[in-house]
């Protein structure tokens, strides 16, 4: 029988086993006081000479204590009593042990009515015995777990160095427990900080809050603190900030826990990290209605175009938290491919996907992965995304992102695909580059298929993405360890950002929402100063801005604006059932004009860059590329 159990397996039962029997052998001779003690109690202490109970009494015990006994044994045994560690005993712990001594006593009542009629036990033995075991057994366990917290606290408090906790919640606490059950740690917890004043004067665990956010600095004197902890997703990226900045005034040094989403996916390890770019510009994380996105995703085929992108990649990771009968990877980059395939196997998906490697540029690759796999929906987010370049060549940008866009939205109808996302930017907003324009154009011809399809096309629009590939972060960090100079094009500039896998969270979400036409915008939130995320980048590597790290401003590029906006000219954005998700109110455009404007796009992709541009603002007359005009008029128009 034995050979049939993996012998790791085995060992762990056997392990078990051990302890349940340790426990067995401790309890045996207390749960035989504990009978005792409830006739002594129930016969007021009567004893004989012996100083034992009288001979009725005694007979009765003497009669009945062996299948009491038993009885209770069996019960802790078979309810896991016996498997309960008493280092991490918790009140369901403590529930479980009140459940097996209730039905051991009830068991005995049955036991006593059944094979002894001649004693008839007083019901009042067994209420004390119940009540007896219950507080001797916890006691018990709780003198252990005193004994062992005493010792750890004892040893934190000779080599530990003292440490506040931001945050006097569940959170807060949760940190605490980890801290002080770790026997590697090397912080002792002092503390807590917390900005509710009905908090501050409390205790958690015996450790008081000694005061608000505005006193960190003063608190961390006057207890010796130079580690401050700061559980991850708690707090809004301006409050983070201000206590970074703070923190570094002081000599304080500010560090980040994982949070639960985290710790459960099993992607880091519970270790105190230094405070990085996302945490200072992060915002409250996402509520997704995971009800309506299971019900419009589960057991369906589902495909994402530039799947090995940053945007693409993301969106498949979490599609694959959900239940999708298939998800189908389309991306011509062999090796991000490769990576990605290697990425998701590790998390467990392995056999829930397909990689395909085509080029959303091929017509005949495409129809014949769609005419294969069938998706009932499809994330389009393959694009060109370097604005720059896409101002060198704007022939590319028209065939990747409006040509591209507009044969896989007729695919889609074609083979009767249920949902359509299109991934958009908000440089499509009054554009000023061919990239934006291009996404403006695809934005219109999905719009204009929704009003005659079955399928729901829908756009979702949204700014830069922290930490994608060859966006601002990656580079500044990159020119840091390169000892600088960081490079700004103009001191005015901003951007909005959001992290990817907020980006990626949002996009699903709206998918899910969309009924066919909407053009959905993320909030975004405040928009942040290039100069300040370069500033803050040089702070958080340990250097000085000025000293170590110079900035650079080398003028604007084709194509760029200082202000990026979420707006076209004359458009509304109304709310949603989703506080984080706007819609934009349709403007009418002609089906024809659609359709006339893609076919003459796509007669002059190789033509020269001047008839490009005019046709493109032939059809979008709100188009005016910054390369034509001087960045003072750029500022002037963006402001």
């Amino acid at each position: 029988m034995l050979n049939s159990i993996p012998k790791s397996k085995w060992l762990r039962n056997h392990s078990v086993t051990r302890r349940q029997l340790f426990w067995m052998v401790v309890f045996l001779p207390i749960f035989c006081a504990i009978y005792y003690v409830a006739f002594w109690l129930r016969f007021e202490g009567s004893l004989n000479t012996d100083g034992v109970l009288g001979d009725h009494g005694f007979r009765m015990f003497r009669s009945t204590v062996f299948w009491a006994v038993g009885l209770k044994t069996i019960t802790f045994w078979g309810t896991g009593v016996y498997k309960i560690r008493s280092r991490y005993i918790t009140t369901r712990d403590v529930f479980n042990l009140a459940r097996a001594a209730s039905i051991s006593s009830a068991a005995l009542v049955m036991v006593d009515y059944l094979a002894f009629p001649q004693f008839m036990l007083p019901r009042s033995v067994f209420l004390i015995d119940w009540g007896s075991t219950i507080l001797v057994v916890c006691g018990f366990c709780a003198a252990i777990r005193m004994v062992q917290d005493s010792g750890r606290i004892l040893r934190q408090q000779e080599n530990c160095k003292p440490t506040f906790i931001i945050g006097a919640n569940e959170s807060g606490a949760a940190l605490l427990r980890i801290i002080e059950r770790n026997k590697n740690s090397c912080l002792r917890v002092v503390g807590f900080l917390d900005d509710h004043a009905s908090r501050i004067g409390t205790r958690i665990n015996n450790i008081p809050v000694l005061g608000s956010l505005q006193e960190m600095c003063d608190l961390a004197e006057r207890y010796e603190v130079s580690d401050i902890l700061l559980p991850a997703d708690e707090f809004p990226g301006k409050t983070i900030r201000q206590l970074v900045e703070a923190g570094n005034s002081a000599e304080i040094r500010v560090q980040v826990l994982p949070s639960y989403q985290q710790l459960l996916s099993g992607k880091v390890e519970m270790k105190p990290r230094p405070v990085c770019i996302e945490d200072l510009l992060g915002r409250e994380a996402v509520e997704l209605d995971m009800p309506n996105i299971r019900n419009w995703m589960d057991d369906r085929v589902l495909m994402v175009t530039g799947s090995a992108g940053s945007i693409g990649s993301e969106i498949c990771r979490q599609l694959l938290q959900f239940s999708p009968r298939r998800l189908i990877l389309v991306d011509r980059s062999e090796n991000s491919q490769f990576y990605l395939e290697r990425e998701l196997n590790k998390l467990g998906y392995a056999g829930r996907f397909d990689v395909v490697i085509a080029d959303i540029n091929d017509a005949k690759r495409i129809r014949a992965v769609m005419q294969e796999f069938k998706p009932d929906i499809l994330f389009h987010a393959a694009a060109y995304k370097h604005v720059p370049l896409m101002e060198s060549n704007p022939g590319e940008a028209v065939k990747n992102i409006a040509l591209a866009t507009k044969h896989l939205a007729d695919l889609a109808e074609e083979f009767a695909v249920g949902s359509f996302v299109m991934i958009s930017s908000d440089k499509a907003v009054n554009p000023t580059n061919v990239m934006g324009a291009n996404k403006r154009i695809a934005e219109l011809y999905v719009q204009s298929l929704a009003a005659r399809s079955k399928c729901h096309f829908v756009t979702v629009r949204f700014g830069n993405v922290l930490g994608s590939a060859g966006s601002v972060v990656p580079i500044f960090t990159q020119q840091i360890q390169n000892g600088g100079p960081i490079t700004v094009t103009d001191e005015r500039m901003q951007r909005f950002f959001m992290t990817i896998p907020e980006a990626s969270q949002l996009v699903i979400q709206a998918g899910a929402m969309g009924r066919g036409g909407e053009i959905f915008v993320l909030d975004m939130g405040e928009p942040v100063r290039i100069t300040d995320l370069a500033a803050d980048l040089v702070h958080l590597s340990g250097l000085k801005l000025g000293e170590d790290i110079e900035i650079e401003f080398t003028g604007l590029r084709p194509g760029e604006k200082l202000y990026e906006e979420l707006h076209v000219d004359g458009e509304k954005h109304l709310p949603t059932c989703h506080p984080k998700i706007m819609v934009a109110e349709k403007v009418s455009f002609s089906e024809n004009f659609i359709h006339d404007a893609y076919e003459r796009l796509s007669r002059l992709t190789e033509q020269p860059t001047p008839l490009i541009l005019a046709e493109i603002q032939r059809i979008l007359p709100e188009f005016h590329p910054s390369s034509n005009k001087p960045a003072s008029d750029t500022f002037k128009r963006a402001a």
